[in-house]
């Protein structure tokens, strides 16, 4: 029960931050990149990789840790990372490799546990992983496109990214009968959709302009 709560809560957070980005870009009739995205982002994939490591799902945990060190490469950008405590910052930092090298240290153990979990078969495993290395890939590219324009940047490439690995985890949620990634996911779903039509309309209303 305590781990679907705080799967749950995770999910929430997720959640949240899509909605709100959503909400803020309908009112400026442009996709904006706010800092509540990635201060809802940073916490919401520290109670999701704690989610993971419960439930034992490697797929889960192999997206956050990714895209993790990315949402505080944004919240640097937008000069929100310096505003936070020392202590919580080095605890955000550390926890990842921490948690990962406690794992590591059990190598047999880890396979065992995570790589052949009875409750996953192998191929489920990689089909779940991959749609979260898609679904993380976002941030990637994300991450490269606003380093390259020296600012912190939602682009369409993001979105669309985002609808892919959505729709391959939604699948894997359903197998696995996850009911927290269902919901976690199937929020989100219109939101990406949105962001999309939002930078179509954006473009078209730049080529009308004399």
């Amino acid at each position: 029960m305590v781990v679907y709560l705080i799967g749950l809560l995770a999910q929430f957070f997720f959640g949240a931050r899509t909605v709100l980005q959503w909400i803020l870009s309908e009112r400026a009739r442009k996709v904006l990149s706010p800092s509540i995205f990635w201060i809802l982002s940073i916490i919401a994939s520290y109670l999701f990789f704690i989610y993971g490591w419960l439930r034992e799902d490697f797929a889960i945990i192999l997206g956050q840790v990714i895209a993790y060190y990315i949402y505080i490469w944004n919240l640097n950008a937008k000069g929100v990372w310096k505003k936070v405590p020392a202590v919580l910052r080095y605890l955000l930092i550390l926890t990842p490799p921490v948690a990962i090298a406690l794992a590591s240290g059990d190598a047999a153990h880890f396979i065992n546990t995570f790589l052949k979990n009875e409750d996953v078969p192998l191929w489920l495993l990689i089909f779940g992983s991959t749609g979260q290395i898609v679904f993380t890939l976002r941030f990637v590219y994300q991450l490269i496109y606003s380093v390259r324009r020296k600012e912190s940047l939602l682009p369409i490439g993001f979105w669309i990214i985002s609808l892919a690995g959505s729709m391959v985890i939604i699948v894997y949620a359903i197998i696995r009968q996850d009911p927290i990634l269902i919901l976690g996911q199937a929020a989100g779903f219109i939101a990406y959709i949105r962001n999309i039509a939002i930078y179509k309309k954006q473009n078209k209303e730049y080529q009308q302009v004399p």
